[in-house]
This record gives structure tokens, C-alpha cells and sequence, in this order.
């Protein structure tokens, strides 16, 4: 038989079942303060667009999209697999993600789980700096591209300007031993251009151009604890913000707990959630001694 001249396509990737079937580095602490954050701006009518800066494969990606509503526009923008524009951004690609990240890979997860794609912007993020996103037009932005100090700076200018009057960023990596110009773009922001850290969590750094104490209101109107994280506050240059971690002792304590009471969980479940909140403290209150 001749041999066809024919190339194979590649095999497609695997579809995901969940979205923690997607390869990436969006843990548990993160996805609830997105999911909380997104949903506690929905409910109080806050409308505006979604920004994702470094998609990778599209964990985090997914879950931005169950949070857009009817009118919104979620944009992502990554090179996915294109070259990067300079030297120091192609090493950093080579040394963690050169051989898996696609785009082909990102619109089939994030297929998976929504009808539509988000708007892709297939560049370096840099090209958003050209007003392509309308000036106050997002209510969330997500900055996970580049590790480098200069393109994170440029990154945090274009949330900067397309964020709404209250609208949130959240900045991976701030903390991370490997990627110190992202610590120095964060804190940079904060000490000189007036962004207001308003939590932590081990991977991420969210802060506003806005209001905090509107946002803190929001985190600290759930009771974490009893979620199994962390929830403690902090101080810094005379701001206050909170860091919140999943509490892997706390949870398993409280899965080996004994089951409520048929009654009281009956209450606290039929309860509106100002009194079940009051319930619950009153509760914590007389187990103290």
C-alpha cells in the first residue's frame, strides 16, 4: 500500500468531567473567594465585564464564565501558543508551561462546561494597554500572565483603568518565591498608585481602586470558620485586610464531628440568614468557657 503524504492530527485532549479536572494552579481558598466575590456583586446589581489576564488552560477561566450575566462581556487574553515577544517572557514560558498550554486545550475545557467561548485576545497582554477594553467598563479582573515586573506593572495599569469605580483585581503569584516581580508590581501598586489590598490567600492578592470596607463587609458577612478556612486580619500601612486559607485540621474536626440535632438543623436551615448568623454565634458563644 502507498504510504499517504496524509499528517495525523494530534489527539484531541481529554474533556473534563469537573472543573478541578483541568491541569492548573487555582486552589480551594481562591476558587470560593471568586465564586463569593462574583456572586455577592451580582446580587447587589453591580453589572460589568470580566478580564482574565493569563488563561493557562482555563480553570479559573470556567469559573469566571458561570458568574457573567446577560449583557456582559468576559475577554481573555493569552498567547497562548504563540511565541512570546521577548526573550526573558519565552524562557519563563519554556520553563513551566511550553508544552501543554494550547489554545486548542483552553476552548475545549472551557467548552466543557459553557455553550460559548469567552472573547480571546491571542497576544501578549500587553496589547489591552491600547483601550481595546472600555475604561470602566470591568466589574472583575484576573492578572496570571507573565511573572515578569515590568509586564505585571503594565498589567496592573490596565486594571487600573478598566476597572469600575468599585470593581476588584486579583493578582496570582504575589507571594511566591520564584516570582518576586510580581510581589514588587503588587506592593509597588499599593504604596503608589493607591490599590487597596483587601485579602490574601496563599496564592492570590485582591485589592480596589474603590471602597474596601464594601468589599470586607461582603467576606465577613459568611461564617469561613464553619467552611473549614482561616479568616484573620491584618494590618498593614495603616489599611486592614484578611487572609483567608483552607484549614485542612479544621475541616477534618469538623467532618468528624457528631451531626446536629434534627431540630436545629431544621431551624437553622428554614432561618433567614441574618438570624441564622446570630444563631450560630450565640451557639459558638456558650461553648466557650
Amino acid at each position: 500500500m502507498p504510504v499517504s503524504d496524509t499528517i495525523a492530527a494530534p489527539p484531541a485532549p481529554p474533556v473534563p468531567a469537573t472543573p478541578d479536572d483541568v491541569p492548573g494552579w487555582f486552589f480551594r481558598a481562591d476558587q470560593a473567594a471568586f465564586a463569593h466575590l462574583l456572586h455577592r456583586q451580582t446580587a447587589a446589581g453591580t453589572a460589568g465585564d470580566l478580564l482574565e489576564m493569563g488563561a493557562y488552560l482555563g480553570r479559573s477561566a470556567i469559573l469566571l464564565g458561570s458568574h457573567l450575566q446577560p449583557g456582559e462581556t468576559f475577554t481573555v487574553c493569552d498567547l497562548f501558543d504563540l511565541d512570546a515577544p521577548d526573550d526573558d517572557n519565552s524562557a519563563e514560558m519554556t520553563m513551566s508551561y511550553r508544552e501543554t498550554l494550547t489554545r486548542r486545550a483552553f476552548e475545549a475545557n472551557y467548552r466543557a462546561f459553557h455553550p460559548e467561548l469567552p472573547v480571546i485576545v491571542q497576544a501578549p497582554t500587553s496589547v489591552l494597554a491600547d483601550g481595546r477594553i472600555p475604561a470602566g467598563s470591568c466589574r472583575f479582573v484576573h492578572i496570571d500572565a507573565s511573572h515578569l515586573y515590568e509586564h505585571v506593572a503594565g498589567d496592573i495599569l490596565v486594571a487600573r483603568d478598566a476597572l469600575a469605580e468599585n470593581g476588584l483585581v486579583a493578582l496570582d503569584d504575589y507571594r511566591a518565591p520564584h516570582t518576586p516581580g510580581v510581589a514588587a508590581a503588587v506592593w509597588e501598586a499599593v504604596f503608589t498608585l493607591g490599590l487597596r489590598p483587601v485579602l490574601l490567600t496563599p496564592e492570590k492578592f485582591y485589592g480596589t481602586w474603590g471602597d474596601p470596607d464594601a468589599v470586607r463587609a461582603d467576606l465577613l458577612d459568611r461564617d469561613w470558620r464553619a467552611e473549614g478556612y482561616r479568616l484573620d486580619e491584618e494590618h498593614l500601612a495603616e489599611q486592614v485586610c484578611h487572609r483567608l486559607a483552607w484549614d485542612e485540621p479544621a475541616a477534618r474536626a469538623r467532618r468528624a464531628a457528631p451531626p446536629r440535632s434534627l431540630p436545629r438543623r431544621i431551624a437553622l436551615d428554614l432561618l433567614p440568614p441574618v438570624a441564622t448568623r446570630a444563631v450560630r454565634r450565640a451557639l459558638r458563644a456558650a461553648r466557650r468557657p
